[in-house]
């Protein structure tokens, strides 16, 4: 029993000293082991290390991939010296573990300072080289594959790795925009106007076409119509002419019946004629042919 005291304080050591000598590297972290503040080794793979007590620390840094979002929009100048906002992101992350400690001190803020700084030098060049319609739309790709190359080789200097530059947004100012709206507003009323004209000028042509088929057509009708009437008035006449000379006294009759009618078809007709002229022949004709009878 008085050896058990000795025992625990024993058992309790060891896990001391192996606390002090043994440490663990997580799969997502490098470490680096410094003796009297110079590093004495690079740990990279994952597991258990050992490391001297009290001559010996370790200090671990992240190996996943970073983001380094910017805050506010930047504002840069495109090829026509008009400015324009751009939102960006930037992947990246630790290549080289003692050279980024050998760089910047292991500190993660000055690195994101350098980055940030060779990344917006990177961006203001590519747009300042391209015109606005270029950056919004045309180039972005190829803009964002230039910063990340240019970039990439510059942060190898401090061991880190510029996995992705990305652009989220290009927008022109305020001040900017409402002027290009402007004039997007005028040129699109100007094209409006420009349609309406050639509209307009489209559909006088037509009424124009129109109106002389018109009159073409109700010409050739005039024709056609006239044509067919001369042609039944020749026919009528040459009836009317068989007719009388068939029987030329009857037709005379009929003709003299129809002057009657047309003379006499109102009670209130007045007609003042000589009794012997040719118009009663018949009427004269007649009485005398009741007379006898």
């Amino acid at each position: 029993m008085q050896r058990l005291p000795v025992l625990i304080a024993l058992i309790f050591a060891a896990f001391v000293t192996a606390g002090a000598t043994l440490f663990t590297v997580d799969q997502r972290q490098y470490a680096l082991v410094f003796q009297l503040g110079e590093i004495k080794e690079v740990v990279e793979e994952p597991g258990l290390s050992f490391k001297w007590p009290m001559i010996q620390n370790v200090r671990f840094f992240d190996r996943r991939i970073l983001t380094m979002d910017s805050v506010e929009p930047e504002r840069f100048l495109t090829a026509e010296k008009k400015p324009v906002l751009v939102d960006s992101f930037v992947k990246w992350r630790i290549a080289d573990v003692r050279q980024f400690y050998i760089s910047v001190g292991g500190d993660e803020m000055l690195a994101r300072t350098r980055l940030s700084q060779t990344v917006n030098s990177g961006l203001r060049e590519e747009f300042g080289r391209r015109t606005v319609h270029d950056v919004v739309s045309g180039e972005r790709d190829k803009i964002m594959a230039d910063v990340q190359k240019k970039a990439d080789a510059d942060a190898r200097a401090i061991g880190v790795e510029i996995v992705d530059v990305r652009l989220k947004r290009v927008d022109l100012p305020p001040e900017v925009s409402e002027s290009v709206y402007r004039r997007m507003e005028t040129e699109r009323k100007r094209v409006a106007n420009e349609l309406r004209s050639q509209g307009a000028a489209e559909a006088e042509k037509i009424r124009a076409d129109a109106d002389k088929q018109r009159e073409v057509i109700v010409a050739e009708a005039y024709r056609d119509a006239q044509k067919i009437k001369g042609e039944g008035d020749a026919k009528a006449a040459a009836i009317y002419g068989k007719a009388f000379g068939e029987n030329p006294e009857f037709y005379a009759f009929y003709r003299s019946l129809e002057a009657y009618r047309q003379s006499f078809s109102n009670k209130n007709d007045l007609l003042v004629v000589d009794p012997s002229a040719d118009f009663f022949k018949y009427l004269r004709n007649g009485a005398k042919g009741g007379g006898a009878k």
